[in-house]
C-alpha cells in the first residue's frame, strides 16, 4: 500500500474548489483512492467559531490546529485500513495555512500546545500545490459569493495570498499556481504538478468516443483493473452559451454530488467550474430542474487495460449498445481496445452522443 498526502492551499477565489474536483476525477482515473481531509477553517467559521468569536485569535488558532491535525491523523489510520494499492489524501489546506493569521509569537505558543515543531509539520505532507488568488492577475474573476467564510477585499486577498506562500515556503516541494494561463489551463497545470509530484506520467488530454455492443457484464466485473461506478446527472437551466449540471457519482457505497458549469467564450474554447455539493445543496438544485426533466442515470465501468485507461457507459434506455471513452496522448496513439468490448464506430464530437443530448432520451 502507497499513501501519499499532499496540501491544496491558496488565496482567496484561487480556484481551489473546482481543483478539488479536477483532482478527485484525475487521479481516481490514475487508480488512486482519494480521501478528502475538508478545509477547518471553513467548518468552524460557517459553525459559528471564529477568532472574533473566540476570547482571543491565539484560542481560536489553538483549536483549529488540534482539530486540523486530529482530522488528519483519522484519516491516516482509516487509509491504513482500506483495500487499495494507491491512496492519495488531499489537506483543503494543511496545519500551516494559518500560520499566516498568527503572529510568530501566537505560532510557537500554538506549536506548543500541540507538541509539534515546525519542521515536523512541514514533513508530514508530501508537496504543497498554493493557488494564487484571482485578486492576483486575475481580478476580474474575484468572488466571495462562492465561500461564506470569504470576507477579504481585493487588496486583502493579495495581501492573505502572499503570506500563505510565506508560510510554505520551507517546504521543499511546494509548487505555486498562478494566473499567468486561463482558468482552464491553471487547473490542469495544477493537475500535472501533482502527477509529476507523484510520479506519474504526463497527462492525457485527447479524448475519443465509440458506440460499441452491449458488453458483458459479467466480463467486465471479473476484470482485475476495473471499478463499477454508478452515475446520476441533470441539466438545469442555463443561460446562452452555458451549460450547467449536477452529478451524483456513487461507488461502494460512498456518493459525492458536483455541480458543473460549462461557458463558452471562444470558437471550440470552453471554461468549465466544477465544485462539490452537499447532498442537501444537490437535492436543492434538482428542484430547479425544467418541469418533466428527468435525470440522466449510467453506470459507469472504468477500466484499465495495457496501459490504457476506458470508461464504458451503459445507459438503461440502451440494451444492443454503450459508449466507450478513451483519453490519448496524442491523436496519432494506436487504441487497445479490449477483446470483449466490439466497436460499432467512432462518435467523437457527434452532437447525437453527447450527454446533453442522450438526457432527452432518459
Amino acid at each position: 500500500m502507497e499513501i501519499r498526502k499532499i496540501v491544496i492551499t491558496g488565496g482567496p477565489s484561487a480556484g481551489k474548489t473546482t481543483g478539488l474536483s479536477w483532482v478527485q476525477n484525475a487521479f481516481t482515473k490514475l487508480g488512486y483512492t482519494v480521501l478528502f481531509v475538508p478545509e477547518t477553517a471553513t467548518e468552524f467559521i460557517s459553525g459559528g467559531v471564529a477568532p472574533w468569536t473566540c476570547g482571543t485569535n491565539l484560542d481560536y488558532q489553538k483549536v483549529q490546529m488540534t482539530l486540523q491535525l486530529e482530522k488528519e491523523r483519522l484519516f491516516e489510520q482509516a487509509a491504513r485500513t482500506m483495500r487499495a494499492d494507491k491512496i492519495l489524501i488531499v489537506c483543503d489546506r494543511g496545519a500551516l495555512d494559518n500560520k499566516a493569521y498568527m503572529n510568530d509569537g501566537e505560532f510557537s505558543e500554538v506549536l506548543r500546545c500541540v507538541g509539534r515543531t515546525e519542521q515536523e509539520l512541514l514533513a508530514s505532507y508530501d508537496a504543497v500545490f498554493h493557488m494564487v488568488t484571482a485578486a492576483r492577475g486575475a481580478e476580474q474573476f474575484y468572488t466571495r459569493e462562492n465561500n461564506k467564510a470569504r470576507y477579504e477585499s481585493v487588496s486583502e486577498a493579495v495581501a492573505l495570498d502572499a503570506r500563505l506562500v510565506a508560510s510554505w515556503e520551507k517546504h521543499p516541494h511546494l509548487r505555486i499556481i498562478d494566473n499567468s494561463v486561463d482558468f482552464n489551463h491553471k487547473l490542469r497545470r495544477l493537475i500535472a504538478e501533482i502527477r509529476l509530484a507523484l510520479g506519474e506520467p504526463e497527462p492525457l488530454e485527447i479524448e475519443r468516443k465509440f458506440l460499441v455492443a452491449y458488453p458483458d457484464v459479467q466480463w467486465l466485473a471479473s476484470m482485475p483493473d476495473c471499478r463499477r461506478v454508478e452515475i446520476s446527472q441533470m441539466f438545469l437551466p442555463a443561460k446562452e452559451g452555458e451549460e450547467l449540471r449536477i452529478r451524483r457519482r456513487e461507488e461502494n457505497g460512498s456518493t459525492i454530488y458536483y455541480k458543473t458549469l460549462k461557458r463558452r467564450v471562444a470558437e471550440h474554447k470552453r471554461i468549465e467550474i466544477e465544485e462539490r455539493l452537499t447532498q442537501g445543496e444537490y437535492l436543492s438544485l434538482m428542484m430547479d430542474a425544467e418541469p418533466g426533466a428527468r435525470p440522466l442515470n449510467k453506470t459507469r465501468y472504468c477500466l484499465t487495460y495495457e496501459g490504457q485507461y476506458f470508461e464504458i457507459d451503459l445507459y438503461p434506455f440502451w440494451r444492443d449498445r454503450a459508449l466507450v471513452e478513451i483519453e490519448l496522448s496524442d491523436r496519432d496513439d494506436e487504441i487497445r481496445m479490449p477483446e470483449g468490448l466490439k466497436v460499432i464506430r467512432e462518435v467523437t464530437g457527434d452532437p447525437a452522443y453527447k450527454n446533453a443530448a442522450l438526457a432527452r432520451l432518459a
